[in-house]
């Protein structure tokens, strides 16, 4: 079915099929130097010390919580059965990587408007046995940073953003992804800068940051500067240290091409975030107040990833009849990421726990969808929406 109103449209112009043509001419198709200059444009626009280019979104994640594993600060150290406070709204690959360490989830409800970290679930949650919490900035939308680390101060315990749907976000000015030791983000197709596949860590701790480099490409020490936080000094031999492995890492490497788009995609970052602003400021004036639906409650400055319409409790309307009239308005719409993700049959796998009822993750999961928000003016979407 061809909708009218999209989930995602391209963000591409000329300038990125240039790009890409220029990597095609230059026969060189693996990570190099457009990958290093768009890791450096990255960590410039978020503001961080560095950045991690890597394959995806999910792969930042999985790279993020493996760096926790190999660093030799015992502040940050994380060890098998360390418990992760994870909200229950997100997307598979937010949990996996916890799974696959050996980590202990902790299923925390969400905020039924924010659709982020429910503040007063979190505080119940938290125990001496809480080693992190990985805060999910949901739909665009960033955590209220200001309270958690109110929740956690004096406490040993880690802050990591999942940042893949919330590039460009803002909490009182700072950049969304850069509050956490470690934030990640993703350059998908739907998301908000593409370049086809493809994500980001940025951090702005030096052993972290080498560690992340080290394990995205093998775990060789080719990547790693002479001196290093890794393995110490490197070898004078290039033909031997080359192929010189020091930690059991992936093959996360990114394409010189997404390195390409990368920096093409950076430089409209602004313009892009500042139009779906534009685009949630009309959203905002014609949904606030309808009887049926509630949309997402902003916290600082959203980028606006889509638009959340989630019925309101006690209301006659389904989600099924809502689906069918969007459709019918001509309205792509999916669930709200992946709903509650806590009831999914893959969850018999983990080492998990619910730490309390989560009702508004249930709702979210039973009575939300969200449909597309664009880099470009679609206010003729917002009179259809008036329909509904």
């Amino acid at each position: 079915m061809s909708f009218r109103f999209p989930l995602a449209t391209t963000s591409w112009g000329t300038e990125e099929i240039d790009a890409m043509h220029r990597v095609i001419d230059s026969g060189m198709y693996t990570m190099g130097p457009n990958v290093k200059a768009c890791e450096k444009a990255f960590a410039q626009a978020m503001g961080s010390r560095s950045c991690v280019m890597v394959n995806s979104g999910s792969s930042a994640n999985l790279l993020m919580i493996a760096a926790l594993f190999y660093t030799k600060d015992p502040l940050l150290k994380l060890k098998a059965g360390d418990e992760i406070i994870v909200p229950a709204v997100s997307w598979s690959t937010t949990y996996y990587p916890l799974h696959q360490y050996g980590l202990k989830l902790k299923f925390v409800d969400i905020d039924l408007e924010t659709l982020n970290l429910d503040h007063s679930a979190l505080e119940r949650a938290l125990t001496d046995r809480t080693r992190a919490i990985l805060a999910v900035n949901l739909l665009g939308n960033p955590n209220d940073f200001n309270k958690i680390q109110q929740l956690i101060a004096g406490r040993d315990i880690l802050l990591l953003e999942d940042n893949c749907e919330s590039m460009g976000a803002r909490f009182q000015g700072r950049m969304a992804g850069t509050f956490g030791l470690m934030g990640t983000y993703s350059s998908f197709f739907s998301h908000h800068i593409s370049t086809m596949e493809g994500g980001f860590v940025v951090t702005d701790n030096e052993e972290l940051d080498q560690i992340l480099r080290c394990l995205r490409a093998h775990g060789w020490t080719r990547d790693l500067p002479k001196s290093n936080l890794v393995c110490g000094d490197k070898g004078e031999d290039p033909f031997e240290e080359s192929y010189r492995f020091v930690l059991p890492g992936y093959n996360f490497r990114p394409l010189e091409m997404e390195g390409a788009l990368g920096i093409e995609q950076i430089r409209r970052l602004p313009s892009i975030v500042a139009e779906r602003r534009k685009n949630a400021a009309l959203f905002q004036a014609k949904m606030e107040s309808h009887p049926d639906l509630m949309i997402q409650r902003e916290t600082g400055e959203s980028s606006w990833f889509g638009f959340s319409l989630v019925i309101r409790p006690g209301r006659a309307l389904t989600r099924k009849a809502l689906v069918k009239r969007l459709n019918e308005l001509g309205f792509e719409c999916r669930p709200i990421v992946a709903g509650n993700f806590a009831k999914n049959e893959v969850v018999k796998f983990f080492n998990a726990e619910v730490a309390s009822p989560l009702r508004n993750a249930e709702h979210i999961d039973q009575f939300g969808l969200f449909i597309g928000n664009h880099h470009f003016p679609i206010a003729e979407a917002f009179e259809q929406l008036g329909r509904v």
